[in-house]
C-alpha cells in the first residue's frame, strides 16, 4: 500500500528539478571558465651546422695597409702638379714639385765646379808624373856621376811635392762630388715622390699656391694623400670578454654596409696586445681581419664593416634557434598528444646568435615553442599551434 501523499511527491520532483538545474549551471560555469588554450608558434628540432662566433662591439672600418699623408719638407710655390685625385701612381713617380730654379742653378754650378776640379786634378797628376820621371832620371845619372847631388835632391823634392799636389787635387774632386750630392739633396726636398705604388686619394693644393710645412704640434692636412689599395684590412673592436678567444688565423665572415646582400670570407691577421679604454665601462681590444677574396677592387678604405670571428663549428648536430632559449638553458616543448606545454632544462654546446647546439634534454623532431614571450606560455598550459 503506497503511503506517500501527493504533497510529498511534489517535493521530490521539485528537488530533482533543482538538482538537475544546479548540475546544468555547474556545467555552464565550468564551460565558461575552463582554461583557454594558448596560441603558440612552434619550430621543429632538427640537425644542422652550428658555429660559435664573436662579433665586434662597434662598427669596424676598412683600412689600407699603407696610407701616407705626404707634404714637402720645405715651404714654397707649387710649380708642377702632374697628378690628380684618383690617379694610380707607381713607386718613385713625381707627385708635386715646388719652384726650385735657384736650387737647379746651384746644382748646375756644383756640377761645373766638379768638372773643373776633375780637370785640375788630371793636370796636377800629369805634372806629378813628369816630375817623378825627371827625378828618376837624375838619380840614375847621379849614380854614374853625371848629375850633381843638389840637382838630384831638388828633382826628388819637386816630384814628392807634385805627388802631394796630385793627391790633394783628387781629394778636391771628391769634395766637389759631395757638393753635387748636397745640391741634389736640396733640390730633392722640393720634389714629392710616391714612396709606394697606390692611388691618389686627395690633393690639397693647386698650381701656383704656396704650401708650408706643419708647425710643430699643429697638424695640418697633407698636400697629397696616397693609399695602397692592393692591401686592405678591417679594423674592429672586440669586447674584452671575448678577446681571449680570438687569435690570428681564425676564419671570419665580413659584412659591409656598402654590400648589404653579400658577405666576404676572411681571417684574423692580428689581435692588438693592449686594451682600449674607450669609455668608462666599455673596454675593447682591436683586431684586424683581412678579406681572402683576391678581387678587392670594389672595396674602398673608410667603408664601415662588421667582423664575425668563427671560433668553432659543429656539423650535423641537433640545433634550435637561440631565440627560443630562456635563462640560458630552458625551453618550452609542445606535446601534441596532450596538447600541453612542457618546461625543459637542456644542455647546450656550440652556440651563436642564430642557432644553439643541444647536447641533452631534447630529441630530433620534437616541437619547441618559439613564441616564448607570449602571455600564458607556462609549464602544463594548454596550447594550440598556430
Amino acid at each position: 500500500m503506497d503511503t506517500q501523499t501527493p504533497g510529498h511527491s511534489k517535493l521530490v520532483k521539485r528537488v530533482g528539478v533543482t538538482l538537475v538545474a544546479l548540475a546544468f549551471l555547474a556545467i555552464a560555469v565550468w564551460y565558461v571558465s575552463r582554461p583557454q588554450p594558448v596560441g603558440v608558434s612552434l619550430i621543429t628540432a632538427e640537425l644542422g651546422a652550428v658555429t660559435a662566433t664573436v662579433t665586434n662591439t662597434r662598427a669596424g672600418t676598412v683600412d689600407a695597409c699603407r696610407r701616407a699623408g705626404l707634404s714637402p719638407p720645405l715651404g714654397g710655390q707649387i710649380a708642377l702638379l702632374p697628378v690628380t685625385d684618383g690617379d694610380t701612381v707607381e713607386q718613385g713617380q713625381l707627385l708635386l714639385e715646388l719652384w726650385n730654379d735657384d736650387l737647379r742653378a746651384q746644382l748646375d754650378l756644383a756640377h761645373e765646379e766638379a768638372n773643373a776640379s776633375q780637370s785640375r786634378a788630371e793636370e796636377s797628376c800629369v805634372i806629378a808624373a813628369v816630375a817623378r820621371r825627371e827625378a828618376d832620371r837624375l838619380m840614375s845619372l847621379r849614380e854614374d856621376g853625371l848629375a850633381s847631388e843638389e840637382d838630384t835632391e831638388r828633382a826628388v823634392g819637386n816630384a814628392q811635392a807634385r805627388a802631394a799636389a796630385c793627391t790633394a787635387a783628387r781629394d778636391g774632386t771628391r769634395v766637389s762630388a759631395a757638393q753635387v750630392k748636397v745640391a741634389e739633396a736640396a733640390l730633392e726636398r722640393t720634389r714629392l715622390t710616391a714612396p709606394f705604388a697606390g692611388i691618389i686619394a686627395e690633393i690639397n693644393g693647386e698650381l701656383g699656391e704656396f704650401v708650408t710645412p706643419s708647425p710643430i704640434g699643429i697638424p695640418t692636412p697633407p698636400t697629397v694623400d696616397l693609399i695602397d689599395s692592393n692591401c686592405l684590412y678591417i679594423s674592429a673592436p672586440i669586447d674584452e670578454v671575448d678577446a681571449p678567444l680570438v687569435r690570428p688565423g681564425l676564419s671570419a665572415r665580413i659584412s659591409l654596409d656598402a654590400f648589404a646582400d653579400r658577405t666576404f670570407s676572411g681571417h684574423v691577421r692580428r689581435v692588438a696586445p693592449y686594451v682600449l679604454d674607450v669609455e668608462r665601462q666599455a673596454r675593447t681590444v682591436e683586431i684586424e681581419a683581412e678579406i681572402n677574396d683576391p678581387d678587392k677592387s670594389a672595396l674602398l678604405p673608410g667603408y664601415s664593416a662588421d667582423v664575425e670571428v668563427l671560433l668553432a663549428r659543429e656539423e650535423n648536430v641537433l640545433r634550435i634557434p637561440t631565440a627560443v632559449i630562456i635563462n640560458g638553458n630552458e625551453i618550452f616543448v609542445y606535446d601534441a598528444d596532450s596538447g600541453r606545454i612542457e618546461h625543459r632544462m637542456i644542455e647546450i654546446g656550440v652556440a651563436n646568435w642564430e642557432y644553439t647546439q643541444v647536447l641533452d634534454g631534447l630529441d630530433e623532431g620534437e616541437l619547441v615553442v618559439s613564441s616564448v614571450d607570449r602571455e600564458g606560455v607556462a609549464d602544463g598550459a594548454l596550447a594550440e599551434p598556430e
